[in-house]
């Protein structure tokens, strides 16, 4: 007799199969197996499948529908502007009642219509010279609006998609029996009053009575600039620029060849300054195994122009972190958006941190960075590129684009004291901070007075100093150095068409997590090179040279505009023309002047 498992267990257990043995084990045949999962399973996936066709059949179309009726708010070409798309295939700039607008093929369907609003420039010319620089280096602001239609395209999915799913949502919570009591009810008078109401409400809305009449609608005419323009040589980047030939007046024109000369000029200039920094290889120190190379830059002060420069140096030395030593923008305000859309698309595979400077005083600058991926730094130390401890903080200071500065709440003095105590806090703990990454590197004098840093860099003064050795109270080693202007700015300006000063990086190399030494590069506003040399870094005892180091500073009135005098060099500082950087020294941290232009 076959064993039989207990009552409770038997029914736990699959009924035998008839065709089966009776044998612990026995497998169902396939085809009984799949008829019993068509008649208890079946009929419940037909149903989901169908809720799923159904949900999706409504929200394609919805999704269309809303991406094609949103719009966005943000900042594009330093204006307030209103993002559309549309699927005309064009990028369609409205400048206003004044001005032609302008538009630009995508090579697809889709297209974007773009409504500017204020801006700051205080005259045509001015912003007509802004939209040639910017215009001359868009790959930040393409990224900016590609991400806008990226958003609005999500937005509408996920709208379409939560609207779609009311439809099979009300029908399930209805039931069956609620759904026939509902359709039972419907006459043919019922649906017809139904949609007569919901006829009379869309139109309501609409009001088709208050359309403008395609009589009134001039008709618009677009030409390409080299048509609009025949005079003017455009180049091959904007000979598919279409401008709206109504309003092309000769004070249009004017403005639009001087336009495309910004346009040509900042075009050639910084292309040609990245084309010959990618052949800077040779001369530049390579990171070995184990090391680390960091870019730093400073004061760009919005001349996004410099940006593919900054990336080609930057690989040319092999580098894969960025240090942003602030002053990216010359006010702080939302219209310079389009500077850190710029140095974001330059560097977006890098490892990024920043601080923020004196001219990027308020929020928005550190916010956006931010938002974009950055490391803003605010006084707490964190893991650096090459396993580093890194710790940063913004400038406790504001200023204009005049040589005013205003200081909320705390000195500068006390704001050096306090990162002092700070750096020295981690010093004592024995986290020692390997790099104090600073807008002026003023800041870290304390720090480097008392011995608990390895090295602090910064800008501000936007001509190079250092690297300079530091011997602290406590015997231990420490190096200051200061970058110069990486815009190439004279005072806060640094929007042109070419550098109104020589302008700077440099490479920062670490090894096992330790400073092992720098090399700064600088682009004359002539558009040569000068590489310096590498300085290694000696955290002995021993006796050193002079590292004060020309690197950018001997040269800097080459780029002075308007006959401006350059910032007073740090006592004891030295300038030289020469392409190497010569040794560095012991000595106390420079404590020169804190202000700049």
């Amino acid at each position: 007799m076959m064993w039989q498992p207990p009552g409770r267990l038997r029914r736990l257990l699959p009924p035998a199969s008839p065709e089966g043995t009776g044998e612990p084990g026995q497998r169902q045949p396939s085809g009984r197996r799949w008829r019993g999962w068509r008649e208890s399973g079946g009929p419940l996936l037909r149903r989901t499948l169908g809720y799923l066709l159904v949900w999706l059949v409504l929200t394609v179309p919805l999704t269309g529908v809303l991406f094609l009726h949103s719009s966005q708010s943000t900042v594009i070409a330093s204006h307030e502007a209103v993002v559309r798309p549309t699927l005309d295939g064009y990028v369609t700039l409205d400048l206003g009642p004044y001005l032609p607008n302008l538009r630009y093929p995508t090579g697809s369907t889709l297209g974007e219509a773009i409504d500017l609003g204020r801006t700051n420039a205080t005259s045509y010319s001015t912003l007509i010279q802004r939209y040639a620089f910017i215009g001359s280096q868009p790959e930040g602001e393409i990224a900016k609006l590609r991400h806008v239609l990226v958003d609005l395209a999500l937005d509408s999915a996920i709208t379409a998609g939560a609207v779609a799913a009311l439809v099979p949502g009300v029908w399930l919570l209805l039931g069956r029996r609620r759904r026939s009591e509902i359709f039972g009810h419907l006459t043919v008078r019922r649906v017809g009053a139904g949609a007569l109401v919901v006829v009379v409400v869309g139109v309501a809305v609409i009001q088709p009575w208050n359309w403008p009449d395609d009589d009134f609608e001039q008709e618009v005419v677009w030409q390409t600039l080299p048509s609009a323009l025949p005079d003017v040589p455009i180049p091959d980047a904007a000979a598919k620029v279409q401008v709206e030939s109504g309003l092309i007046t000769s004070g249009t024109k004017r403005l639009a060849e001087s336009a495309v000369d910004t346009y040509t000029k900042s075009l050639r200039f910084y292309n040609d300054a990245a084309l010959t920094a990618r052949a800077l290889s040779p001369q530049l120190r390579q990171p070995g195994e184990g090391e680390t190379a960091v870019l730093l830059v400073s004061d760009r002060h919005d001349n996004i122009g410099m940006d593919k420069v900054a990336r080609a140096i930057a690989d040319a030395a092999g580098a894969t972190a960025l240090f942003d030593a602030g002053d990216d923008t010359s006010t702080g305000s939302s219209w310079e958006a389009f500077s850190l859309e710029s140095l974001n698309s330059a560097f977006d595979d890098f490892d990024r941190f920043m601080v923020a400077g004196n001219h990027d005083h308020g929020d928005f600058v550190a916010t956006y960075l931010a938002d974009l991926g950055f490391h803003h730094l605010k006084g707490k130390a964190v893991e650096g590129p090459g396993g580093i401890r890194l710790l940063g903080v913004d400038d406790p200071r504001s200023s204009g684009l005049g040589s005013w500065r205003d200081t909320s709440g705390l000195t500068f003095d006390e704001h050096r004291q306090q990162l002092g105590d700070l750096v020295c806090e981690y010093d004592a703990r024995g986290e020692r901070i390997t790099t104090l990454l600073v807008h002026d590197a003023n800041s870290g004098d304390d720090a480097l007075a008392r011995g608990c840093v390895d090295l602090v860099v910064g800008g501000h003064i936007h001509s190079q100093l250092g690297p300079t050795r530091v011997m602290g109270s406590n015997g231990e080693i420490g190096y200051t150095y200061t970058n110069g202007t990486t815009g190439g700015a004279a005072y806060a300006l640094a929007i042109g068409s070419k550098l109104r000063r020589n302008a700077e990086v440099t490479v920062i190399t670490y090894r096992d997590g330790e400073p092992l030494g720098l090399q700064p590069v600088t682009l004359r506003t002539t558009g040569t090179f000068r590489v310096g040399e590498f300085v290694p870094f000696d955290f002995g005892s021993g006796q050193v040279t002079d590292g004060r180091t020309d690197g950018g500073t001997g040269d800097q009135t080459d780029g002075a505009a308007d006959g401006q005098a350059e910032p007073p060099a740090l006592p004891g500082s030295t300038t030289t023309p020469e392409l190497s950087v010569p040794g560095t020294t012991d000595g106390p941290s420079p404590g020169g002047p804190t202000g700049s232009p």
